[in-house]
Parts: C-alpha cells; structure tokens; sequence
C-alpha cells in the first residue's frame, strides 16, 4: 500500500505510477482517439448531412444513458471500497484481538513459566502470519519448531485453523493442569472466538467477487457507450471530437478499473491493504506485551 500526502495536488497530477490507469489504458485511449477521427473525417467529409440529420439527435440518447452509466459506476465503486474498507477493519480487529489475549495470557501465566510463555509468543503472530499468507497465495508453509511443537503442511491443512487449534488445545491442557481456572477459560474463548469470526469475514471478501454479470454488463455499456459516441459529437464538437472521446473512455474505465483493484484488498497491487505490515506490526506488539 502506497503511503501519501493527500494534498499534494501537484505530485499526484503529474505522478504516474505503475498502478496507474492512464498507463494501464493507453493504448485503448489511443485507439479511441484514432477510432473517433476516422468517424469524424467520414462524417464531415463523405456524409450529406441534411439527408442524415437524424444522426444530430443521436446526443440526447447519449445524454440519457450518461446519467444511467454514473449511477451505475458510483454502485459499483462504493461496493468494491466497502469490501476494501471491511478487509481494513478485519485486520484492525485482529490486531486488537492478538493484543488482547496476549495481555491476558500475559497476566494469567506465571513468570517462570517460560515454556508456555514462548509458546504464545510465537503462535499468537504465527496466526496473523498463516491468515496472511492464506490470502495471499492461498496456502505456503510455515514451520514455527517442527521438533517441538508442530509439523504443519498447508496443502493438507487450513493454516490459521490449525494455529488457533494449537493455541486451544495448550490453553485446555493448563486448564486440567489447573494453571487456568473455568472464569479464565470463559474469557479466552472469547478471544478465540474472535480469531475465527475475522479469518471467516476475511474468506468471504476474498472468495465472493461481484456477480460476473453486473461486472461484465458495465464493461460492456462502457464500451458500446463510448464507440457510439462520436458519431453523434462530430455534428457539435468537429474533430475535437478526437480528444473528447479517449477522454471520456479514460474517466468511465478509470472508475471501472479502481472498483476492481480495490474489490481485492489482500493482494499485492499499489492499493491493496499493508496486511504484511500489520502482521509485522502484530509480532511486535505480542512481544513487548509476552517478555
């Protein structure tokens, strides 16, 4: 994720980064500039124009489905943003969660309990570390102390599961032990709880896309949108009409193009979420709290 000024006007005007896209749409901008003069020189050269007037009116359809095709445009973009901004508050509240138990595991442990003491230390960042990578690349191995705690293989296994499983079953065992009385157990589960409500909000976001129809559908009115267009603007705009057109075709798939790259908010794009950083970020905050 790409951190910034907002109100740098001028660095974001003329910056254009890679994720950018008037880079990503340039040669589909060329070729409606090309596409627009050729039914401009067609029209203004080769047309009678008194025997095709109809083709003048062709703008006041234009003009109605200009208002049908931002309405459109601002659904679609606020759906994808909230999906992004929910990813956000999903590892937000995993943050939050992992501080929590390891403030609880912190005062509920004994201070020469060094053994469990290490154990929570590695495993509670070891669960935002195997959600991380669960999003990321869907499964990768992560090996904590294969001799001494685990051996796991997420091909075979759903990684952050199997972290928050380990994590129970180590707070179960000091419960028979009776390090853990019943009042204390009550108040991890919730904490684990937590873990597994954000890791299944986090799944929903990243396996439901927006229906393939309605996505396919506004690609396709954009485009027939755009190529019908200058037919109509010639008659007002001559060949103007060249820059006007690549210019409306890059605002309409600007919208289109930022809905997408931000519907997906655990990738690796210049928008997506700093989840690596924050799971960073989390290990650190365990291991002050844990000493």
């Amino acid at each position: 994720m790409k951190i910034y000024n907002p109100k740098e006007w001028f660095h974001a005007v003329v910056n254009f980064p890679k994720s950018d896209t008037f880079l990503k749409l340039l040669p589909f901008i060329i070729f409606m500039g090309a596409y627009s003069a050729l039914i401009a020189y067609f029209e203004l050269e080769y047309l009678n124009l008194s025997s095709k007037s109809w083709l003048k009116e062709i703008t006041t359809v234009h003009s109605l489905l200009g208002f049908v095709i931002s309405m459109l445009l601002v659904f679609r973009t606020n759906s994808a943003y909230d999906r992004w901004w929910e990813g956000r508050k999903q590892w937000g509240a995993l943050t939050n969660a992992s501080r929590n138990l390891a403030i609880k595991l912190n005062g509920m442990l004994a201070e020469n309990d060094s053994e469990n003491r290490d154990f929570f230390k590695q495993m509670i960042p070891m669960y935002a570390k195997t959600l991380f990578s669960f999003l990321r690349s869907d499964y990768t191995k992560f090996m904590l102390d294969e001799d001494k705690y685990f051996n796991m293989n997420l091909i075979e296994k759903h990684g952050p599961n199997h972290i928050a499983n380990l994590m129970y079953q180590r707070i179960t065992l000091l419960h028979r032990q009776k390090i853990f009385d019943s009042y204390q157990m009550i108040i991890l589960d919730k904490e684990f709880e937590e873990f597994t409500n954000i890791c299944g909000a986090c799944e929903r976001i990243k396996n439901t896309p927006i229906p393939y129809s309605y996505s396919s559908f506004i690609k396709k009115f954009i485009v027939l949108y755009v190529i019908t267009l200058p037919i109509g603007l010639v008659f007002s705009m001559g060949y103007f009409t060249a820059i006007a057109v690549p210019f409306i075709f890059y605002v309409l798939a600007s919208l289109e193009l930022i809905a997408e790259t931000i519907e997906e908010p655990f990738g690796t794009d210049l928008d997506d979420l700093p989840i690596e950083q924050i799971t960073m970020n989390i290990e650190k905050h365990v291991a002050e709290i844990i000493n």
